[in-house]
């Protein structure tokens, strides 16, 4: 819809879960780190016995059964709990400082992705799957979004490159992001943290750990954290991009024997903020401000890295989410392991959003969203130690969701608009509803063959069908000029239009073909061929041209991707050093996105679409390197090259240098670098911890993050050209024991160089650019008692 600047679109969620299903079947381990049965990790296959001086092995469940991950012949990055802590990372859109050929575009909790290799960069379709899918727990959430709170008491995060679905419950085509909890413990934990901040951070959490009955372990965290934020309103002078969020996270676990187990966790959180407040990051060939300043608009801030806006509006974010799971496993007396996991989440979203500037154009613009989603996995795995061991799987994924599009105009709308003071759209209400259910029913299976005790060859399959049943609809415009009523009712503008029954029935089939080789005790090498692919979509952000070019333009088709990994994982000198590398090239058909695009007929009208935005190669190299090389200390470095491009993208929409003087223009991107996929990513960090008498520990961490260049939007606008940009990041603290209880006091300091940087730049009406900010330089101490 027409908009000076789009503000961040949002979602409210006004109902909660009547009733989650609890299905406790039976079962072994589950997926990830995280395991809800006791049973000790695998063993390495080195056989030199593990000292200080070593790195400590790091066990996963990537293939669905407990292993070193230096076992497991695919590219994966894991981060352990602890760095995560010591280094004050808990917001998801951080771990891309951590993790090669990762980009986290966050603006707010609805416009985010996560996107892996260059694929998935996408935010902002209610009716869009993330191609990069998004695990908690063992459960899939629906939207990237979900993962928007504060990640605290975390065991393991897990990346997983490349198109998974052989494995695991939910298809994605270009990664799995896994993220594990704590489990509850048998022994007693109770801590309590507090850490404070520049710019008003405080942020609480209490964790209580331990055994409530015979067999059952209980686990309980409770946070909240605030923070004014880091953009200045220069209107009134208050603080923005800041404010509060609170949650609990509730586990029970049952553990009769080392035959069965089962995990109950239940978790809510809130948010109150006006987090995702954008800046202006460019005002492109000059036509928004031209209209702007013609309609009365004062003081519009041209230099984004002072953070700064004018905003005469609200702009406020309300989120309320939440979700049960039970998750049980089973010990067959055959030695197979059965597993299932059964979950429900809720996820209601809520905007109020202003138009960037000080005159009443946009009083409030966004959307109101209800996610309500229930899942069912069931999976069996064989015996270890065969000569062939596989995993079956079946997965059942139901969604309903709901979302309105506001649209309240204020007097200065066409003013600034279109230039045009005409009273068409002035104080002008208008709303569009979308509904879309979605059912996912699956069945997945992945087989290793041992062929020599080096020689492995892997082989999986996956057949999804989904079936997606959609409407879009439009109330009539309330208010404005009654002598433009024909002009502004009708269904191509803002009129009545309702889509009616919109159907997506398809089938999905993922693969994988891989072989690996173990040249030594230390060194394993490895090939895969896998194919991923992602169902089509509706796209729900209001009628758009569909009164023009009917429903089915609202469709989007599947996104299919063909990729290669060839790499190794090694250990060198008595594992004081692990090096791991890969190359990969993926091809990648009917790629997801969404953008703006002109309305037919209207001039400085715009309409949000969702696109199968041509065909794209992604190729390049990735590694990971770990080092212990004295006691106590342990280095880390990760990254990656990616040449992400279109091959062949032949009526994309135009940037804003050329729309403005082109409005029905169609531009081809083949060639030009796919947006929001930097080259080159570079990650490097050390830890230090030595003892300081003979009841203390001193630490000091060091990390630094670069990435390079990159379009900030689908469109590639020079004006929206995202430059390299390095965040360091230094904490120091002590660890210090007191019988059984322990203190630990840190100082750390995030962007020390005060980087002034953008993760994510949208494209607006009118050729105007926003974009969302980094984290400047903070400042801070945390004191945590553990007792």
């Amino acid at each position: 819809m027409p908009a000076f600047i789009s503000s961040p679109f949002a979602w409210h969620w006004r109902a909660l879960l009547a009733a989650f299903p609890v299905i406790a079947a039976a079962s072994l381990p589950i997926s990830g780190h995280a395991q809800v049965v006791s049973n000790p990790p695998a063993a390495p296959t080195q056989t030199e016995d593990i000292t200080a001086q070593s790195l400590a092995p790091v066990t996963v469940t990537s293939r669905r059964r407990e292993e070193n991950d230096q076992d497991v012949p695919i590219p994966t990055s894991v981060l352990e709990g602890d760095n995560l802590e010591t280094q004050r990372v808990y917001r998801v859109e951080d771990l891309q400082q951590l993790l090669p050929s990762t980009s986290v575009a966050y603006i707010n909790a609805r416009q985010s992705s996560i996107a892996v290799r260059g694929l998935g960069n996408h935010p902002a379709n209610d009716g869009l799957e993330g191609s990069t899918g998004v695990y908690l727990d063992n459960v899939y959430l629906g939207r990237p979004g979900m993962a928007v709170f504060d990640l605290l008491d975390i065991e393991q995060i897990e990346l997983l490159r490349g198109p998974q679905g052989t494995l695991f419950g939910k298809n994605t085509t270009a990664g799995l992001l896994n993220i594990h909890t704590r489990l509850p413990t048998f022994t007693p934990e109770r801590s309590v943290q507090v850490s404070v901040g520049q710019r008003g951070l405080v942020q609480t959490q209490a964790i209580m750990s331990g055994k409530v009955a015979e067999n059952v372990a209980g686990r309980l965290l409770v946070y909240d954290a605030h923070d004014q934020g880091s953009v200045t309103n220069i209107a009134n002078g208050t603080r923005m991009n800041g404010g509060t969020r609170t949650g609990l996270r509730g586990q029970l676990l049952v553990q009769p024997d080392d035959k069965f187990s089962l995990r109950l966790v239940a978790d809510y959180h809130i948010e109150r903020s006006s987090y995702g407040t954008q800046v202006l990051y460019n005002l492109g060939p000059g036509l928004a401000f031209r209209r702007a300043t013609a309609a009365g608009a004062t003081n519009i801030p041209t230099d984004p890295t002072r953070y700064e806006v004018n905003l005469d509006g609200r702009q406020h974010v309300s989120v309320n989410q939440g979700g049960l799971s039970a998750e049980a496993n089973w010990r067959l007396p055959s030695g197979f392991r059965f597993t299932s996991i059964t979950a429900g989440r809720m996820w209601d979203y809520t905007p109020a959003n202003d138009d960037n500037i000080n005159i009443p154009v946009i009083r409030n613009n966004g959307f109101d969203v209800q996610h309500r989603q229930f899942s069912q996995e069931f999976r069996l795995s064989s015996p270890a130690g065969r000569e062939v061991d596989y995993v079956l799987g079946a997965y059942y994924y139901h969604q309903r969701m709901r979302n309105q599009l506001i649209n309240d105009f204020g007097p200065a709308a066409d003013a600034a608009l279109s230039g045009v003071p005409s009273g068409l759209l002035a104080n002008v209400s208008s709303r569009s509803f979308g509904a879309l259910d979605t059912d996912s029913y699956a069945l997945f299976s992945q087989a290793t063959w041992h062929a020599t005790s080096r020689l492995d060859f892997s082989a999986g399959a996956r057949a999804t069908y989904e079936d997606k049943q959609a409407s879009v609809w439009r109330a009539s415009p309330v208010g404005g000029a009654p002598q433009l009523a024909p002009v502004r009712n009708s269904p191509g503008l803002l009129g009545a239009y309702n889509t009616g029954p919109i159907s997506l029935h398809s089938w999905s089939p993922s693969g994988l073909l891989g072989t690996s080789y173990r040249f030594s005790p230390d060194f394993l090498g490895y090939a895969n061929l896998s194919h991923g692919e992602k169902s089509g979509g509706v796209n729900l952000a209001g009628p758009g041209n569909a009164a023009t070019l009917g429903p089915s333009s609202l469709k989007v088709g599947q996104e299919r991707v063909n990729s290669l990994d060839l790499g190794f994982k090694s250990s060198w000198w008595d594992r004081k050093l692990q090096f791991n590398a890969n190359l990969f090239w993926a091809e990648v058909s009917g790629y997801q996105a969404t953008l703006l695009v002109p309305q037919p007929g209207v001039d400085g009208a715009f309409v949000q679409t969702l696109t199968n935005a041509g065909d794209i190669r992604s190729r390049g190299a990735e590694f990971d390197l770990r080092a212990a090389p004295v006691r106590g200390l342990t280095l880390m470095m990760n990254g990656s090259f990616n040449d992400a491009r279109y091959r062949r993208y032949d009526n994309a929409p135009c940037p804003a240098e050329t729309a403005i003087l082109r409005p029905n223009a169609t531009c081809d991107l083949g060639g030009r670098q796919v947006a929001g996929a930097p080259r080159w990513i570079f990650n490097v960090g050390a830890e230090y911890r030595q003892p300081v008498g003979h009841n203390a520990q001193h630490y000091t961490a060091v990390s630094y993050a670069w990435r390079s260049a990159q379009d900030g939007s689908l469109d590639a606008s020079v004006y929206s050209r995202i430059p390299s940009y390095g965040v360091l990041n230094v904490a120091t603290g002590w660890d210090i024991t007191q019988g059984e209880n322990l203190w630990s006091v840190s100082l750390w300091v995030r962007n020390v160089t005060d980087k002034r940087y953008f993760p994510a730049v949208v494209a607006t009406a009118n050729g105007a650019y926003t974009a969302s900010v980094g984290t400047p330089r903070t400042i801070g101490a945390t004191v945590r008692y553990s007792f």
